[in-house]
């Protein structure tokens, strides 16, 4: 499930590159790949506090609801710091395309991590609302 969200990155590393006018070349690769390292790691994040919240007795709706609620800071200022991080980066010849291309797959993939992870994760196990204890 985790290796499923690695290309969410593409959308924001394409348009990037597109609206900035920058080559997609070795270094925009490299940083498309480092790219799909970060998207993971944000969602192993969320799918650990998910477990968690599981393994804790929440019902299952409401673990995934809550998790995400609880993680969507920590996620939005990780992805915020390696944004920012390349703003440096952007006006140097080389290692601009890099710095687009993270900059962008990152802030489309971040929201569409955040969005996609908890539906991803209730329909790979099928769980409904229904399920939920009020």
């Amino acid at each position: 499930m985790v290796l499923l969200t690695a290309p969410l990155g593409l959308i924001g590393v394409a348009l990037a590159l597109l609206l900035f006018r920058q080559p997609f070349g070795f270094v925009a690769m490299l940083g498309t790949i480092a790219l799909g390292g970060m998207i993971m790691r944000n969602t192993v994040i969320l799918v650990d506090q998910i477990e968690q919240d599981i393994k804790a007795g929440e019902p299952p709706w409401v673990a995934i609801r809550e998790a995400t609620v609880r993680r969507f800071r920590p996620i939005m200022l990780t992805a915020a710091a390696a944004m920012l991080a390349m703003i440096p980066l952007t006006r140097n010849v080389l290692w601009g395309p890099m710095a687009f291309a993270i900059m962008g797959g990152l802030l489309v993939a971040t929201v569409l991590t955040v969005l996609f992870v908890p539906a991803l994760y209730a329909a790979w196990f099928r769980v409904k609302p229904a399920q939920e204890a009020n």
